[in-house]
């Protein structure tokens, strides 16, 4: 039997991490309906620009005197791989990343910055070169996601909205390998049964929901999620263990529309002056879906992941209103 993570393992990683990751608040978003408030948790606002800094850090210290004697390994499109480049520079560590040849420019730039050795790499590489790295140079692999470790550093991400509005009746938590959505249901389970726990994420990538749906572990082909303009949300399928968590503790997904991830960076913009990446705008997307895939009633949580988004895309939202014509993928292209 697959042994689940705790919420007496996500506390022990509060204390691990609070050194180093900021404690993000939640922000009431204004405009919210006056059935359904909505408060906004952006951990856009993290030293590296999202919550995967959490889960890194609380791997990273466990494995500490290993990692300083080996040096550390990790892959990534672009939010996880900043933050092992930022923990390795933080702590003195070599620190090797495999980034797929679709990350955006500017996120390949912010891991070039904090001094990590780049690997690119085709998307059908990007989830086991980094092993294949550690086999060969003993480097110590720092997974993005299937990993108890991970998964209860970003399980304190639920354990903070919990302590701060310990009444929320839904959060909504972005899916991608699940290690975000696993370690928030995990804590909020625990301390909250009756708070729905909701997972997001796009309509060109929702294996996730088809797993939840079909109640089986589905992976798709990396040309099937590499559609969505929500770079960070692109992984095949959920990992094994956080498989196991959601199934257990989720209470549904629901997907968005290309165009509504758009709008919801707009509005997050305008609106709530936060600047998200697309992956990090699916929560907050879901929430003005407005339909019946969420509650109509109830304090509202949704969890804003990251924000490094392209200062290109970012403009052409800002600039083209209502326009949904979605951004150009090439142009977010591959490092040369």
């Amino acid at each position: 039997m697959t042994e689940l993570v705790t919420l007496a393992d996500i506390r022990a990683a509060s204390e691990r991490i609070s050194s180093a990751a900021l404690r993000t608040p939640l922000l009431p978003f204004d405009s919210a309906e006056p059935d359904r408030p909505l408060w906004i948790k952006p951990e856009s606002l993290q030293p590296t620009s999202a919550f995967k800094l959490r889960g890194a850090y609380n791997k990273i210290s466990i494995l500490l005197p290993q990692a300083h004697e080996r040096g550390v390994v990790a892959h990534s499109s672009g939010n996880h791989a900043r933050a092992v480049a930022w923990i390795a520079r933080r702590l003195g560590l070599r620190a090797v990343i495999v980034m797929p040849d679709t990350t955006p420019p500017n996120k390949v730039a912010a891991v070039e910055r904090l001094g990590a050795e780049i690997v690119i790499v085709p998307p059908h590489q990007r989830d086991t070169r980094a092993f294949e790295l550690a086999d060969e140079h003993g480097y110590v692999p720092v997974p993005p996601y299937d990993d108890a470790h991970i998964i209860a550093g970003q399980g304190t991400v639920g354990l903070e909205i919990m302590a701060d509005l310990p009444d929320a009746d839904v959060v909504l938590v972005p899916v991608s390998g699940g290690g975000l959505s696993s370690g928030v249901a995990t804590a909020i389970k625990a301390l909250r049964p009756e708070t729905l726990v909701i997972g997001v994420e796009p309509e060109l990538a929702s294996d996730a929901a088809q797993s939840l749906r079909e109640q089986r572990r589905v992976v798709w082909e990396p040309e099937a999620t590499y559609r969505t303009v929500a770079d960070g949300l692109r992984t095949t399928g959920l990992g094994v263990l956080p498989w196991e968590h959601v199934r257990r503790y989720l209470d549904g997904i629901v997907t968005v529309a290309e165009d509504e991830i758009l709008h919801a960076m707009r509005r997050l913009a305008l609106d709530a002056r936060l600047v998200a990446e697309p992956s990090g705008a699916v929560a907050f997307a879901a929430y003005l879906a407005a339909d019946n895939r969420l509650p109509t009633t109830g304090k509202h949580v949704a969890i804003l992941s990251g924000g490094s988004a392209d200062p290109r895309l970012l403009a052409k939202v800002l600039l083209d209103g209502t326009e949904t014509e979605q951004f150009d993928h090439d142009q977010q292209g591959a490092h040369p």
